[in-house]
């Protein structure tokens, strides 16, 4: 139709589909390349880069207890956001990313509250999510969204800030 323009369109897709296996790829290239760059001057090795992508398999983002949304632009797939029930009320937030060519369009606002939506649905009334220090593109999102910093609640050699957000019901019209 003339003149309409492309939307976001934010839905629950396989970790393993071919949209998310690039997906993964691509946020694990940045965030490792970053890390790298940070730690030792250089990108990620292709080696380690490898290893890295095929040693996290996303398995904690399958049903029941665990979703990845894969959001879209005009049908093309340009941003994830996972989400697993850690226990009867407490959701985690996983996997957060969108394609540096999509950020600033919109993208982040709709994959966040889809993945608070998906948290609810797992009845959670609490998501927590672990991420790095240099990361602040991400985690001035998450303040922006309500996250507060948390106490650890986890532990591991690149978790080093913790958030955490208490979810009221669903807004309005959703």
């Amino acid at each position: 139709m003339a003149g309409v323009s492309p939307a976001w369109t934010v839905s629950p897709e396989s970790v393993d589909s071919p949209a998310a296996t690039a997906l993964w790829r691509a946020y694990y290239t940045e965030v490792s390349d970053r890390w790298y760059l940070k730690e030792t001057g250089r990108p990620t090795e292709p080696g380690e880069l490898e290893r890295g992508i095929a040693e996290e398999t996303g398995e904690s983002l399958r049903g029941p207890d665990g979703v990845l949304l894969v959001a879209r632009f005009g049908g093309e797939a340009l941003g994830t956001a996972g989400v697993r029930r850690l226990d009867a009320t407490t959701c985690e937030l996983k996997r957060v990313f969108l394609l540096p060519s999509a950020r600033g369009k919109g993208g982040g606002t709709v994959l966040m509250d889809a993945a608070e939506e998906a948290a609810r649905a797992f009845g959670g009334r609490r998501l927590v999510l672990d991420t790095r220090l240099d990361l602040i593109e991400a985690r001035k999102l998450y303040v922006k969204r309500g996250f507060a910093e948390i106490p650890a609640y986890n532990s591991g050699a690149y978790q080093e800030i913790w958030y955490g957000k208490e979810l009221g019901p669903a807004p309005y019209g959703r």
